[in-house]
């Protein structure tokens, strides 16, 4: 129906799907969903949060009707706070309510955290069904929409209940970006920056040319299709390379181990998981200067570029014995060792597995 979208082909060996960027598509799911090459049911469940809900479910649902579907929608709270098994069990509710089958359909309209929480919700719901994702922030956009990974939180540490569930499309409107707060939208820049700095040397160098990447409004539009185009494209590619994280895909974690621990000891909600990313960068960043992977330059490169994001770069006042125990707890230790994505240039970095933890509690010690 639309012409002007730009088809992203995420090629696994089984279940793939596009990714499709482009304007006003949000209100081209009823189409959309009419052009997936395999049949889906009647039943759809829309789950979405109160601030999408309001600018956009009307219209969303609306299109789903008309093209003879039966959407039901279930309006949840979605903070950080609120990825919770709890949260898991009023999705399985509504899909019961509503007589979902193993033929129906999962829609996750709204950020990452609505989106991992609907793709777990779907990922065990009969043993799994499909779904779809349709994000309307920068961050889920970018990076949560893509890729499979899907789960809530455990008290203990960030994402630790989940499963990899691909979802059958994701439909990005750009135009959501426009309700979008100003504090989201920059938190997204976080991702698009962590993927200059871990494999796209043209992006990274692109994004310092800007004048301003703090909001919305100060990104020419066609920029803004190209920085979002390049990062689905550079974590699509990762992907491909490696579904379920058994090497490569996990430099995709750069920033985020650092950045898990400060969202789970800062309480999940005070830090925005991209200003928690961003912060994980810097001292990834540092770690990485400290073992002599790269140069006090380059360090200083990323982090002027996540100052000019309006994204937060120090490091919060933590109990460094708690930081060490939310480490040894994060998802990616294996056989006891904390493993770290280390950046040796701009454009490159590495898994580091031999990080002893008196190094890290010298890493800490330098942070205060």
């Amino acid at each position: 129906m639309y012409q002007d979208i730009t088809h992203i082909k995420v090629n696994l060996i089984k279940n793939s799907y596009e990714v499709l960027v482009g304007s006003n598509t949000i209100y081209d799911i009823g189409f959309q969903l009419k052009q997936l090459k395999y049949s889906i049911g009647t039943k759809i469940l829309v789950v979405t949060n109160p601030d999408v809900s309001k600018p956009y479910s009307s219209s969303f649902i609306k299109s789903i009707q008309n093209e003879g579907y039966e959407p039901r929608l279930l309006t949840i709270e979605a903070g950080e706070d609120q990825k919770t098994t709890e949260s898991i069990a009023l999705i399985h509710d509504a899909a019961y309510e509503h007589k979902l089958e193993r033929g129906s359909l999962m829609i996750a309209l709204g950020g990452g955290v609505i989106g991992d929480m609907v793709g777990f919700a779907a990922a065990t719901w009969l043993r799994g069904i499909s779904f779809i994702q349709v994000p309307t922030t920068l961050l889920s956009m970018v990076d949560a929409s893509v890729g499979g990974k899907t789960g809530v939180n455990h008290p203990k540490g960030k994402n630790l209940i989940g499963a990899f569930h691909q979802p059958k499309l994701v439909l990005i409107d750009i135009d959501t970006l426009n309700t979008l707060p100003e504090r989201e939208f920059r938190a997204g820049m976080a991702e698009i920056i962590k993927y200059g700095v871990i494999g796209d040397k043209e992006l990274f160098e692109k994004l310092e040319e800007a004048k301003d990447l703090k909001n919305l409004e100060s990104i020419d539009r066609n920029f803004l299709l190209e920085i979002i185009t390049k990062s689905i494209k550079a974590k699509a590619k990762i992907v491909e390379k490696d579904e379920k994280e058994n090497g490569l895909r996990a430099t995709l974690n750069y920033g985020h181990t650092f950045g898990h621990v400060v969202e789970a000891l800062s309480g999940y909600g005070k830090f925005l998981h991209g200003e928690a990313v961003s912060i994980g960068m810097v001292i990834a960043g540092q770690l990485s200067l400290q073992e002599n992977l790269w140069s006090k330059a380059e360090a200083k490169r990323q982090n002027e570029l996540l100052i000019k994001a309006g994204l937060p770069i120090k490091w919060p006042n933590l109990d460094e014995d708690l930081v060490l125990r939310s480490l040894r707890a994060d998802k990616k230790v294996k056989d006891g060792h904390i493993r770290f994505i280390l950046a040796t240039e701009i454009g490159k970095v590495k898994l580091v597995n031999k990080i002893k933890e008196d190094q890290i509690y010298k890493l800490l010690s330098s942070l205060n």
